[in-house]
């Protein structure tokens, strides 16, 4: 049974229509990635699944409703989001700013696992745990961002440009913990990424958007080797 479906839906800024019918669905266990050009509705997808945005139409996740509840809502049913620009606490140290993001799971002992958990994938930032987040490296700010979301409990992660703004090698240790969150801890991933190339190694099925529709769907294999695609998004 599909983790996420999401039909027909349509998502606002004020007056300006930013999606028009967008459907797709996405496989519990999956990395399903978006892809398309600066203002394709990429970012404003994630947004909507997330209650940040006015919409109409439907989200279910596990097949319950989820559109229109409040942001805070859908976090607590499972869904962790990973926003461009990271969305840490910089005054925070990186221990506040995980143990902050378990703050609301009633199970302590399960959210210290998955402390013990992230700090296993990023060692990092286990040597950094008393050192303020706003102090970090670009890659090491984007691993706290992740970790934050793992500190959720997540079934499912958005993930809002991963790779932005970071150097090719930490971009390449990010997308490798990610296959191992993905495969190990079972956390299925919405990911947007304006590099295609990255985002279809990783992903299993792959959607294209242009001005806020979806006009191409399938395997992500199947995707990268379209010859629209592989001349609109990858360069060759």
């Amino acid at each position: 049974m599909p983790l996420l479906e999401v039909e027909g839906l349509n998502a606002y800024y004020g007056e300006t229509q930013a999606l028009h019918g967008v459907s797709f669905v996405l496989e519990a266990g999956g990395i399903t990635t978006l892809l398309g050009a600066n203002g394709a509705g990429k970012t404003t997808t994630l947004r909507a699944i997330c209650g940040m945005v006015p919409t109409k139409g439907s989200v279910r996740l596990d097949g319950k409703a989820i559109a229109g509840r409040p942001t805070e809502d859908i976090v607590r049913l499972g869904v962790g989001h990973v926003p461009e620009g990271r969305g840490t606490f910089t005054t925070l140290t990186v221990e506040e700013n995980l143990r902050v993001a378990a703050y609301t799971r009633r199970d302590k002992a399960a959210a210290q696992r998955d402390l013990d958990m992230v700090l296993e994938y990023f060692p990092i930032l286990k040597a950094r745990l008393g050192q303020q987040a706003g102090t970090l490296s670009g890659g090491e700010q984007q691993m706290l961002a992740i970790s934050r979301a793992l500190m959720l409990g997540p079934r499912l992660m958005l993930l809002d440009e991963p790779s932005f703004g970071l150097a090719p090698l930490v971009v390449q240790e990010i997308f490798r913990i990610m296959r191992r969150i993905n495969a190990e801890a079972k956390v299925s991933m919405l990911l947007v990424e304006q590099n295609a190339a990255l985002a279809l190694d990783l992903a299993d099925h792959a959607y294209v958007l242009e001005t806020g529709r979806i006009v191409m769907s399938g395997k992500a294999d199947d995707i990268k080797s379209d010859a629209g695609v592989r001349k609109s998004y990858l360069g060759y």
